[in-house]
């Protein structure tokens, strides 16, 4: 299945001058009506593929991924990493935006993106957190993916059914190309990222570790993230349900986790249950830290980790298939 047409026009106004000293150009692409901004990291060889890199829950591309980009890109990878519609340097309204369908729309476009400004056809999609589950279902759904990295998965609290027959995932499609992904704005929830106290303001994320993990990464200067997160799915919405999506998804998967993630959203065992459904091939790896121990920079579980993960890429991508 294909969600959208590979050869349709992308709109990219990617800066064509040298890389500034940071060693990335800004590029820009067009996704559900607002520009997405993001950063378009080059190796100073020919790359052996593409990764397109979108951060987790409200966070932005200076909140870490920017290192790994780095890592990916010093092992001969090109990546664009970029913000989600309504996140850090990218347009959209409502600011802080949640909404999976959206954020898939905005993976699609960022690959047509990252092949129109890298000529290459070989793209890897990079995730972490809940963009993990989004990054599983547009794997599932747009054959122009080439590779799979899913770290720290957000992939549910409990296990779901599998999808025999098909119809929940085709239900996925139909909804993703038909929409409207949006639900009527008096309907939006909104609500801080983290709060330190709950009973005075309870917030999205409520474990001690995003809160501690979002206001040092997140309060440093330049990133542009915002304590707050926008609700938008409609109401009619159909599950992006990992567990219909995983049995589709027949590119090389890389996933990594932690053997106890705190996060409610995050459980293990729910993970190992959507990594063992993947029917292609697959590796995974554990490292302790919990949820946002692989996103500490500099650490021993982010050096192994990124390590791990771009020359998996590397090997993944220069082979043809």
């Amino acid at each position: 299945m294909l969600v959208n047409d590979p050869d349709a026009p992308v709109n990219v106004a990617p800066n064509r001058g040298a890389a500034p000293p940071a060693g990335y150009r800004s590029l820009e692409f067009t996704s559900d009506g607002a520009l997405l901004r993001g950063r378009l990291y080059l190796p100073d060889r020919q790359a052996a593929g593409a990764v397109v890199m979108a951060h987790g829950f409200s966070a932005t591309i200076p909140m870490v991924m920017d290192r790994y980009a780095e890592c990916l890109r010093d092992h001969g990878l090109a990546v664009l990493a970029f913000d989600h519609r309504g996140h850090g340097s990218s347009d959209g309204e409502p600011r802080g935006e949640i909404n999976a369908w959206v954020q898939a729309l905005g993976y699609i476009e960022a690959i047509g993106a990252a092949r129109d400004s890298t000529g290459t056809s070989r793209v890897a999609l990079w995730s972490d957190s809940l963009s993990a589950r989004v990054a599983l279902g547009v794997a599932a759904l747009d054959d122009r993916v080439s590779a799979l990295v899913c770290q720290v998965p957000a992939l549910g609290a409990e296990l779901g059914a599998d999808d025999v027959s098909g119809d929940r995932l085709a239900a996925m499609e139909r909804f993703l190309s038909t929409g409207p992904l949006r639900g009527p704005s008096d309907g939006w929830r909104s609500a801080p990222v983290v709060s330190a106290d709950q009973e005075a303001s309870t917030s999205a994320l409520k474990p001690l570790t995003a809160y501690r993990w979002f206001i040092e990464y997140g309060g440093r200067y330049g990133t542009g993230w915002t304590n707050r997160v926008t609700f938008t799915a409609a109401p009619d919405a159909p599950d992006f349900d990992p567990f219909a999506c995983a049995p589709r998804v027949r590119v090389p998967t890389f996933f990594a986790m932690s053997p106890d993630d705190e996060m409610p959203g995050a459980v293990s065992s729910v993970t190992r249950a959507v990594f063992d459904r993947i029917p292609g091939r697959k590796e995974v790896i554990e490292v302790d830290g919990g949820h946002f121990g692989l996103l500490e920079h500099p650490s021993p579980a982010f050096e192994q980790v990124s390590r791990a993960q771009a020359q998996w890429l590397a090997r993944t991508l220069g082979t043809p298939a």
